[in-house]
């Protein structure tokens, strides 16, 4: 039986004829040993057909057929175009050697071509790769070596099926920024504190909060010229009258000393510096809120969105957080309290990064540790499921959230939680209607725009029917009209002929006043009363010429 091998390569499909085996030897070894000898080995395989990719496009998607298991119809065509065709009714005398069995069965069992993929057929498919090039006198090496290359970017990049919207590095990014911030707004804001203390110390009293601090260290400057009108300003940038009433007396009788107008309008520049700083961490806030939504729904909404993105930043991505035991999540963050524990053989930590969350701090002393253990459990669900779901919902963290609920009502009441099975089935549940929702607001807005689009065309259609009137009395008459007067017309005629006949037998005095008739009838059947007073007009017309 003879044996034909498919070989699959980045520029193209190629089919070879093993029609030499009995010179090389049928067993593993010596196709092993004849493999790397192109003088023997092409002995033993030749060429038979080659149909190189139209493109890299194509190319990528005969990849992906192949790693599925499934024939293209490119492929189909190849094969059928280049084997052999048995005779009816009689099986092929051939075999198909292929690298993928799954990719055999689905030949076999769309074409019928009997495919077999065994040690011995992905040996000789291996000499074909190694000496693919040879084989091929047109191709060269280096671009053989270009297209593997594109082909496997393109391959890897479509496999990982990336995602803008999805990209862990950016919440890594903010959430370190965030805390350097913070930590940059504490210390400058001590500074300005400390520097207008200088001249108005009683104000550090009345105002506890740093930005605050900043923006009225910036509108009063200098002490001195505050008064009574400045009273509605200040209450409009503390929020309370009377802590305004309350600044403008301590800066009466101020204890503080004066300073000159430059060391003011350093003052003020670096609290104006302050404020622009603490406005821009807000908008990181913001910023790094819709992102947490945006990755990690579940988890954003089981733990929040700072304490979510400090474990994801820990971890260093999303997967390797998913990758994580329960454990292993619970004590992120306490990595040398853990060594620490390890090496004196004392208590290890309890918990780490999680310890941020508000459950830990509402749950009682004994109970914090059996708190931070269920915790961490619903946290690696939560992220495993925004990590691998290929759909973005928060049905599930919030349904993880009322299970933290119930717990931390379990420790302290003695209330039974539901069980962890018929809270997934509830969120798959609202998963499936939150989906078909969005499904049945995509169509109310599509059947929107098609209700617009018809009521578009009938209001276009109602203005060409108004100005139909206005054509049939120019004398502009439609297709179907024509036809109409037409055949009206072919009837006046026939009952002329019948009558003129008749007025040939009485005589030629009756032929006169019956013309006048039929002349009266022509028009106005053929041509329709402009006006109602028109019509009026040629009735007592008509009536006249009957009199006479």
């Amino acid at each position: 039986m003879a044996l034909y091998l498919l070989f699959e390569s980045a520029s193209g499909y190629g089919l070879f004829h093993a029609y030499g085996i009995d010179e090389i030897g049928q067993s593993l070894d010596a196709v092993r040993s004849s493999v790397l000898d192109l003088d023997r080995f092409g002995k033993a395989v030749k060429l038979s057909a080659f149909t190189p990719f139209s493109s890299a496009i194509d190319a990528l998607n005969q990849c992906n057929a192949i790693s599925e298991g499934i024939m293209t119809d490119e492929l189909r065509s190849f094969l059928e175009l280049n084997l052999p065709k048995p005779k009816e009714g009689k099986k092929a005398k051939y075999s198909l050697g292929v690298v993928e069995p799954k990719v055999g069965s689905h030949i076999s069992e769309v074409t019928g071509i009997p495919c077999q993929s065994n040690e011995f057929v992905q040996e000789l498919l291996r000499g074909v790769r190694l000496h693919f090039d040879r084989f091929i006198k047109e191709l060269k090496s280096s671009d053989l070596e270009k297209a593997q290359l594109g082909l496997g970017h393109s391959y890897s990049r479509a496999k990982v099926k990336f995602n803008v919207n999805r990209v862990d590095n950016m919440v890594i990014q903010a959430i370190f920024l965030l805390d350097t911030l913070d930590k940059d707004i504490n210390s400058f804001s001590m500074r300005v504190r400390e520097w207008f203390s200088w001249h108005f110390p009683e104000l550090v009293k009345i105002v506890n909060d740093n930005y605050l601090y900043a923006k009225l260290a910036k509108f009063i400057v200098n002490k001195s010229d505050l008064a009574e009108k400045d009273i509605p300003d200040l209450a409009e940038i503390t929020g309370d009258e009377d802590k305004a009433k309350e600044i403008v007396e301590a800066a009466k009788a101020s204890m503080g000393q004066d300073l000159s107008p430059v060391d003011l309008i350093n003052v003020q520049q670096f609290a104006q510096r302050v404020m622009n700083l603490s406005e821009y961490r807000k908008k990181l806030h913001d910023y790094l809120v819709t992102k947490m939504n945006d990755i990690a729904p579940n988890l954003t909404s089981l733990i929040g969105e700072v304490v979510g993105a400090r474990l994801i930043s820990h971890a260093g991505s999303l997967s390797n957080l998913a990758k994580c035991a329960a454990s292993t999540l619970q004590i992120l963050g306490a990595e040398k309290a853990l060594f620490r524990a390890l090496k004196t053989k004392g208590n290890t930590p309890k918990y780490g990064l999680i310890f941020h969350s508000s459950f830990i701090g509402r749950a009682s002393t004994k109970n914090k540790g059996r708190m931070a253990r269920y915790l961490a459990n619903k946290c690696s669900i939560a992220s495993r499921i925004d990590c691998y779901s290929e759909e973005s919902t928060s049905a599930f963290g919030k349904l993880l959230k009322e299970q933290v609920e119930e717990r931390l009502d379990f420790y302290d009441k003695g209330i039974a939680p539901r069980k962890n099975l018929d809270v997934m089935k509830a969120a798959i549940e609202n998963m499936a209607n939150d989906i078909s929702n969005d499904d049945d607001e995509k169509v109310d807005a599509s059947a929107k725009k098609s209700k617009k689009k018809k009521s578009k065309a009938e209001a276009d259609g109602d203005g060409m029917d108004l100005d139909k009137p206005s054509n049939v009395a120019d004398g502009e008459a439609e297709p179907g009209t024509e036809k109409k007067k037409k055949k009206k017309k072919h009837k006046l005629e026939d009952t002329q002929e019948q009558e003129n006949g008749a007025a040939h037998v009485n005589g030629e005095a009756e032929e006169t006043p019956k013309k006048k008739k039929k002349k009266s009838r022509e028009v106005s059947e053929e041509a329709e009363p402009k006006t109602a007073t028109e019509g009026k007009k040629k009735k007592k017309k008509s009536k006249v010429e009957d009199d006479e």
